[in-house]
């Protein structure tokens, strides 16, 4: 059932702040962003359609909401069989036909020593994390830290805001025998401290440079190295205890094989240069290390030109500290963005479609700067090269009532916050939208996960996975008309797009269905905001069809 939000002025308190006492430091995640008291606003959902009646489907991880005692039509239930058939076509396809991987995804999965469940034998996916306290259903399917650190692991790159040494070890064990682990992060003082003398002594830690005030290390990723190749992670989570178990989040994964150097040298993918040139930002100087089958190496940045990633079914869009301007002008934060959804075409569908922030963090922001982050979250033209143009804003966040009843209750706010002032200024009022899970089973599960996509109705234009809030300090803000890009933090996002996975599967006869079905994917890995019950991709293509005869005969955004 869809839903319209309007904000009015009331009495109550409109909580996305935490308690003093209540992860403090998470604040920082947002330029200027400080404890505020208790003035308010109340959201208030006006219902746009009645609903006939709510009905039920269920098919492992597919169920749309409804009453259990109703009965499901045996039309719906055929429905279902046929779409999960045509599902497994599709992941078939998939995995068989893409021409420029080296290797089947299965053997690439066996190489790497991953033992995925049943059914899930993509070695490129987009994944929720799996939070305690939720019925069997809506985990299913999703990862744990140990799932996703797994194998014969020779190198552990970790990049994080936050890391629980002692929490690591006991969640995933696996990293207390692997032989190099080095910890990118942004800590300082006791913090710092605390750190170094907990972390085995094996363990190097790494601070990349902060050039600007209020900025952060925010960057949530992994980069394991196999004797076969690597498998790189990005995700939502802070490297603590709560964000892997009591919050919504997700991650995007993907391995890739050592290049064939046989073949002899190729030229780099975008994926492969986007990714160097972030790890060089770093300034980070290496590590020695010892690979199986290989040797001794020097890991650095340009150590991972040593992989085929022309696979990649994502682009990266990094954020780096600084004035970036001249060449670097679009190489970081919206500006790059906004470079590579202009390279994209879209179906005409696009045109003036929605648009969705959903993040964590709200910085201080003006009309001025929306309109600048606008323009590239707007960016992109139609097959027949007419601007997508603006469209819809809307920005989905946890009300007051989403966190007091929540599981951790009022503690969650600390996973949400922003000052008063920034989450009151008027210009904002028409964007806010209400975090919506039921149907994932998460809505009380506070979302720490940040997605940030384009669609209309059920179809998607692209989708990006990230750790960036929605502040200047994470995307940047133009400076000195428009040739100068600030930026504060480091973070780091994966952008999908239906033409990349084009240009990565091959066969003739699937590229029209490919277009249409990829652009709907992402909703399905992260569905907040739909009436359905997709947890994870095992593949990118998966369920798709799926989402799309399930949200013709009822399901809606909300």
């Amino acid at each position: 059932m869809p839903y319209k939000l309007t904000l009015e002025p009331t009495e109550d308190e409109l909580v996305h702040h935490s308690s003093r006492d209540v992860q403090s430091r998470r604040s920082s995640q947002a330029a200027h962003c400080e404890e505020s008291g208790a003035r308010s606003l109340s959201l208030l959902l006006q219902e746009c359609k009645p609903s006939e009646t709510k009905k039920k489907r269920e098919l492992e991880t597919i169920i749309i909401d409804s009453d259990e005692d109703e009965q499901v039509s045996k039309k719906q239930k055929q429905q279902l069989i046929e779409d999960e058939a045509f599902a497994q076509a599709v992941q078939h396809i998939g995995t068989s036909s893409s021409s420029k991987s080296p290797r089947a995804a299965n053997k690439l999965d066996e190489a790497f020593g991953v033992d995925y469940e049943a059914g899930c034998r993509s070695s490129s996916t987009f994944r929720l994390m799996q939070v305690k306290g939720l019925p069997q259903w809506a985990n299913k399917g999703c990862v744990n830290i140990r799932g996703v650190i797994q194998g014969d692991v020779q190198v552990a790159l970790l990049s994080n805001y936050m890391v629980d040494i002692d929490w690591l070890l006991e969640a995933c064990p696996r990293l207390k025998t692997v032989p190099s682990v080095v910890i990118f992060h942004g800590e300082s003082g006791g913090s710092l401290e605390l750190l170094q003398a907990r972390k085995p002594n094996s363990w190097l830690l790494h601070k990349p440079p902060l050039r600007l005030s209020y900025g952060t290390h925010h960057t949530k990723a992994m980069f394991l190295l196999y004797p076969t190749g690597i498998r790189i992670v990005v995700h939502t989570a802070n490297l603590i205890y709560i964000d892997w178990n009591n919050k919504s989040q997700g991650l995007w994964t993907q391995d890739f094989p050592y290049k064939n150097v046989a073949a002899g040298e190729s030229k780099p993918s975008p994926f492969e240069n986007d990714l160097v040139e972030y790890l060089q930002a770093l300034e980070w100087t290496g590590c020695i290390a010892i690979i199986s089958g290989i040797g001794e190496v020097h890991v650095d940045a340009a150590f991972f030109r040593k992989f085929d990633y022309s696979s990649a079914m994502v682009r990266l869009v990094a954020s780096v500290p600084g004035y970036h301007l001249g060449r670097n002008l679009t190489k970081w934060g919206h500006l790059k963005l906004r470079t590579i959804l202009q390279e994209q075409h879209f179906e005409e569908h696009f045109k003036g479609s929605p648009c969705v922030y959903q993040f964590s963090s709200l910085g201080s922001l003006d009309e001025k700067w929306m309109g600048e982050f606008g323009s590239s979250i707007q960016a992109g033209s139609t097959f027949g090269n007419e601007q997508l143009g603006p469209g819809p804003v809307q920005i989905v966040w946890p009300t007051v009532e989403d966190i007091r009843n929540s599981l951790e209750g009022y503690a969650a706010g600390g996973a949400v916050p922003s000052p008063l002032k920034n989450v009151e200024r008027a210009f904002l009022s028409k964007y806010w939208y209400r975090w919506q899970a039921d149907h994932t089973g998460r809505s009380r599960a506070i979302p720490h996960i940040k997605t940030f996509l384009r669609y209309n109705d059920q179809r998607l234009a692209w989708f990006l996975l990230t750790s960036s809030n929605l502040s200047k300090a994470a995307w940047g803000v133009l400076q000195k008309n428009g040739s100068q890009l600030m930026i504060r933090s480091y973070e780091v996002s994966t952008l999908m797009t239906a033409s990349l996975l084009q240009s990565i599967y091959s066969a003739e006869s699937f590229t029209s269905s490919l277009i249409t079905l990829s652009s709907r994917c992402s909703v399905l890995a992260f569905a907040c905001w739909k009436q359905l019950k997709c947890h994870s991709l095992f593949m990118h293509l998966q369920l798709l069809y799926l989402a799309q005869r399930i949200a013709e005969q009822g399901g809606r955004w909300r």
